[in-house]
């Protein structure tokens, strides 16, 4: 887990605080606002591992994850878990496809 700096930048509608690598870290309530859903949906989604927060805080990927996920609900009709397979697949199929560039770009190493 990151550490956290003790020093955060406040607004009417969010929280962000930076971690010691310099990552910028939000509130579950700034996510729950960008992704139009709920701090509960937020929190199911932490509960159930499907987005990984920073102790009680999300980088913005996660944040783009919860989108992700709303969109492939409402949009193909599927469940969460159906959603969170989805995105795990294309992860890993992106990182799949990055390896083999990589591969075909300089053929002598090894993958």
């Amino acid at each position: 887990m990151n550490e956290v700096l003790s020093t955060s930048h406040s607004s009417s509608l969010s929280t962000m605080v930076v971690s010691l690598e310099g990552e910028q870290l939000y509130t579950f309530e700034y996510a729950a606002s960008l992704t139009e859903t709920s701090i509960t949906v937020v929190q199911v989604y932490v509960e159930l591992g499907v987005i990984e927060p920073n102790g009680t805080m999300l980088h913005s990927r996660e944040i783009s994850r919860i989108a992700q996920i709303q969109r492939l609900r409402r949009d193909l009709g599927l469940n969460l878990v159906g959603a969170a397979i989805v995105l795990d697949m294309a992860q890993e199929l992106a990182q799949l496809r990055a390896r083999l560039k990589a591969h075909q770009t300089h053929p002598a190493n090894q993958l």
